[in-house]
């Protein structure tokens, strides 16, 4: 009787830690961590920074979000919307809060051989 309650236990502990992958990315902006962020990227990236838009190689898109973070130092992150129900897409919204205003961040992650990748980011000022 003991053992299948293990089990169960065990099985919902794993659950509870399950990864979050909208989160991470949400610390990794937190933390202004590109090279984390980048670690995402799919070959080409949709980035749209303020009013810099356009479709990048991951490199690339890498040093404009390592720009954008020179000129806004991330403070602290708030994630205000994700959808993760769908096993080959996630979706996330946070505001980032910098030292130079908030920003509202959107980013896309599909699903691709099994791993969730960032196919685009769009970062704006946050009118709230």
């Amino acid at each position: 009787m003991k053992v299948p309650f293990t089990i169960l236990f065990l099985m919902l502990c794993k659950l509870s830690f399950a990864f979050d992958i909208i989160d991470d990315v949400a610390n990794n902006f937190k933390n202004g961590d590109v090279k984390a962020i980048s670690a995402y990227f799919t070959s080409t990236v949709e980035l749209s920074v303020l009013d810099q838009e356009d479709i990048y190689s991951s490199s690339q898109a890498g040093l404009i979000l390592k720009e954008f973070f020179v000129k806004h130092p991330p403070i602290g992150v708030k994630v205000i919307h994700k959808v993760v129900s769908n096993s080959n897409y996630k979706f996330g919204v946070i505001t980032l809060n910098t030292s130079k205003g908030n920003f509202r961040i959107s980013y896309e992650l599909k699903n691709s051989g099994g791993n969730f990748t960032i196919s685009e980011i769009r970062i704006e000022e946050n009118k709230e």
